[in-house]
């Protein structure tokens, strides 16, 4: 049978049903009984890992800064010192061609010049040494590398010399000069290599039965 029992309002009984139904309403539905709610995390600790991830971002952006200003000053660097390669790579060959002049003159020719001539010759050593101190100048340096080991880095060999008076791989004749940008080749020196000498051979004796012992003399009978 149903209890029917009218209970009086205020009464013990009456009491402990509300505050059952109280808590029954406090308790979340999806939580599994007796399980507490998770506690929030500390401010302070939040602001922390906030602040060191800042920091960290701000570190990276500050690397990156000064790797940004030192690869761009290499650049200002290189373009202010070898900006000149294209024109000071053209601006050789009327070097050369001064230089081919000059040496077209022996010193017999120079000697018995007359005043005119002299003049001209002169003229054109000054220009040759006044082209070079421009270019020098600028960073770009002649180098004539006679009796220095070859260097495939900064000479091109044309042929090979065969000269006893120097060792084997050493530059015997400079053909062309080279010249220097800084510190890269701008032009590699034509060179000829030296061998170092022929082989000593054997010498065949003038006579072969020189050094032969004496033949027996034959029976004439």
């Amino acid at each position: 049978m149903p209890d029917r029992t009218v209970r009086a309002p205020g009464t013990a009984t009456d009491q402990n049903d509300r505050e059952a139904g109280q808590a029954a309403s406090e308790t979340p539905i999806n939580s599994p009984a007796g399980e507490m709610p998770a506690a929030k995390e500390d401010p302070m600790a939040v602001l922390a890992r906030e602040a060191a991830d800042y920091k960290d971002k701000l570190l990276r952006s500050l690397a990156e800064m000064e790797n940004l200003r030192k690869r761009t000053e290499r650049q200002v660097a290189d373009a202010r010192e070898y900006g000149i390669a294209s024109f000071a790579r053209d601006i050789l060959a009327v070097a050369d061609n001064m230089e081919r002049a000059l040496g077209a003159l022996d010193a017999d020719l120079r000697e018995k010049a007359d005043g005119g001539n002299k003049a001209l010759l002169d003229g054109v050593e000054l220009t040759e040494r006044e082209l070079l101190k421009v270019l020098e100048k600028h960073g770009v340096k002649k180098f004539e590398p006679l009796d220095e080991k070859f260097d495939p880095n900064l000479h091109q060999a044309m042929y090979e010399v065969p000269d006893a008076s120097r060792p084997a791989g050493t530059v015997a004749r400079v053909i062309q000069p080279g010249y220097m940008i800084g510190e890269r080749v701008l032009r590699p020196a034509l060179v000829g290599i030296a061998k170092g000498g022929p082989k000593a051979s054997l010498e065949v004796p003038a006579n072969d039965n020189a050094d032969a012992p004496p033949s027996e003399p034959r029976d004439s009978h």
